[in-house]
């Protein structure tokens, strides 16, 4: 019994070998480590965003409605909870990718203000993050490019039979992946606490109307 429980064993194996089994486990494993890379950049775009607004604040407090705009646009990012199985159900993704779509899209237009303040501009720290800010939208563009690519090898293999009915027999199921749409758009999460005084004096109020001068105190007419 031993024996035949062995070469049963064996047997199995080598079926499994055969109808893309393992394969299917490296594609799989794959896809995973690659949706690992994208959510821990947009993380570290969100890292930053707090500092950013908090400087461009500093300048142009003015501005106050963009800079709501990108920490709206940040905490409704952060509201989402980004988890493996996120990356496999088709609405929580599409939801995922359109709040890192408004985050990028507030952002630009942060970064499209700044250009009239030329003190912010030559901030160092402003620099500094403008410059890791745009390493970061980078790197988010390679790690999703990479996700894309890892996804489209795995649903190609998974219809490619013999390992359609393999995959049907375990239960994995095609995965959903970035549209094109949605190229142009995408990013991540928390909240900026606008409370907090500005690092640099609020421009001077404007000049008050001066009070009209009342009957009594107007010279007597000649």
């Amino acid at each position: 019994m031993k024996f035949a429980t062995r070469l049963a064993l064996f047997a199995l194996m080598l079926l499994l070998s055969g109808c893309g089994y393992n394969k299917i486990q490296s594609l799989d494993e794959q896809t995973k480590a690659d949706w690992s890379e994208i959510v821990n950049q947009y993380q570290r775009r969100a890292d930053l965003i707090p500092n950013l607004v908090a400087t461009v604040k500093g300048y142009a407090q003015q501005e106050k409605d963009i800079l709501i705009q990108v920490t709206q646009a940040r905490s409704r990012v952060g509201s989402i909870q980004v988890t493996p199985e996120l990356a496999s159900d088709p609405v929580k993704l599409k939801a995922f990718q359109d709040a890192q779509g408004q985050l990028g899209s507030a952002l630009q237009r942060l970064m499209v203000v700044t250009e009239n303040y030329p003190n912010l501009k030559s901030d160092q720290s402003f620099r500094d993050l403008q410059a890791q800010l745009e390493g970061t939208e980078n790197r988010i563009t390679v790690a999703r490019n990479r996700y894309i690519q890892s996804v489209q090898a795995y649903n190609t293999y998974l219809r490619s039979f013999p390992q359609n009915l393999t995959a049907k027999m375990f239960g994995y199921q095609i995965k959903p992946n970035f549209t094109v749409a949605n190229e142009a758009q995408i990013s991540a999460p928390p909240t900026v606490d606008f409370d907090q005084p500005a690092a640099k004096t609020a421009p001077p109020p404007a000049p008050q109307p001066m009070p009209a001068a009342s009957p009594a105190s107007s010279p007597a007419g000649g």
